[in-house]
């Protein structure tokens, strides 16, 4: 039989196939931490320290914001330095330029991309990030007290980078210094980095809670995410959560200005328990509330932790009547049992019993958890 044009061109494109494969696009996935909307805001997920080429990062601004989306944060904030330009034989120096290049792709996905800019100086009063600017290149001038008026002459809100960063403080120990006084006197400082990369800064913490400045938590990322954050393995980058009226610059500037945030980084939070409470309160449940004891003979709740977090319980005090773990760990997505007998046989009647627990990794101050109650009702019924 002849083949004709179209039969031949039909056998090579199936043989094409069989060679090679299916021919299919490239699948780009998001995968969002679970984190509930708590007292009526939104809660974004957001890292306000980044760096693109355009300064002493390695890579370009538009691919930053593709990380964000697929790891499922809400909003970046580019934050090249002004002083610090190594690439400025490769890259033309344009301080405003990062942001111009990230935020329309940031747009496409529904990354929300701030502008901002790193101010370099020495310690003290060290690096800061000023966000929410209009012109970066107003920032560059000679005297740090000159960039910080510039900024908050935009409007910026100002937080201080790392500031136990071994590079500025050789021992690794952040210090509060006059010039930090004297610039949130002025109401030009207005947040602290608690943690910056893996590092946690206890001083940090309790200046914020003192100074009632806002806590921050963010990657200060150069290279690509995949190089410093094994993403395959769990592992996520620093983060701060933001409890705002919605997605949109001014309301995450107003949730940032009225300090409603919360550190997240590795398997802890850290924030006041005012936010804490209801995230963790609305993330556990036990599967009943109400248990029937009979004798000492054991029992099982069930406890489930719908959050990103492995929950690390411990019993404040032995209770009354009561046997329960005294430490126990809530992991995360999963349902785990809780044991709970009385103590003695004899007892009887219904009553509401309070649960007294600390979560060690809801951090609300340095060496503080978050005080917890579960609250069952608890039948005790004399065994024969």
């Amino acid at each position: 039989m002849k083949m004709t044009r179209f039969s031949y061109l039909a056998c090579f494109f199936v043989a094409l196939v069989a060679t090679v494969g299916p021919l299919k696009g490239q699948i780009r996935v998001r995968e969002r931490p679970y984190f509930p909307d708590i007292l009526g805001y939104q809660t974004l997920l957001c890292d306000f320290h980044i760096h693109t080429v355009f300064s002493d990062g390695l890579v370009w601004p538009s691919i930053r914001s593709e990380e964000a989306w697929r790891e499922g944060l809400d909003v970046i904030a580019i934050t090249d330095h002004i002083e610090y330009l190594p690439h400025k034989k490769d890259v033309r120096v344009d301080f405003n330029r990062s942001h111009a290049i990230a935020k329309p792709r940031g747009d496409e996905l529904d990354v929300v991309v701030i502008k901002g800019a790193e101010i370099t100086r020495a310690m003290p009063p060290g690096h800061c990030n000023a966000l929410f600017l209009k012109d970066v290149a107003a920032l560059d001038v000679n005297d740090w007290p000159d960039a910080f008026e510039a900024a908050i002459g935009q409007g910026a809100f100002v937080f201080w980078n790392h500031p136990g960063w071994t590079g500025q403080q050789s021992d690794g120990v952040a210090r509060w210094y006059d010039e930090h006084t004297d610039l949130v006197e002025k109401g030009w400082l207005h947040g602290i980095e608690v943690v910056n990369t893996h590092e946690y800064y206890p001083e940090a913490h309790a200046w914020c809670l003192e100074k009632k400045l806002t806590m921050l938590s963010n990657s200060d990322i150069h290279n690509p995410l995949n190089l410093d954050y094994h993403l395959h393995l769990g592992d996520h980058r620093p983060l701060t959560l933001v409890f705002a009226h919605g997605k949109s610059e001014a309301s995450i500037k107003d949730a940032l200005f009225a300090r409603r945030t919360v550190v997240y980084s590795e398997n802890w939070l850290v924030g006041e328990a005012v936010y804490l409470q209801p995230i963790f309160t609305k993330t556990v449940r036990f599967n009943r509330s109400h248990v029937a004891l009979k004798g000492t003979k054991s029992q099982f709740l069930q406890i489930s932790n719908q959050s990103e977090l492995d929950y690390q319980l411990r019993l404040k005090a032995p209770l009354d009547k009561l046997t329960v773990p005294e430490e126990i760990v809530l992991y995360a997505g999963k349902t785990v049992l809780f044991s709970i007998k009385a103590k003695q046989k004899d007892l009887s009647g219904s009553e509401t019993i309070a649960l007294p627990y600390v979560v060690d990794n809801l951090k609300v101050g340095p060496n503080e958890g978050l005080d917890i109650d579960f609250q069952i009702n608890v039948t005790f019924e004399q065994d024969e």
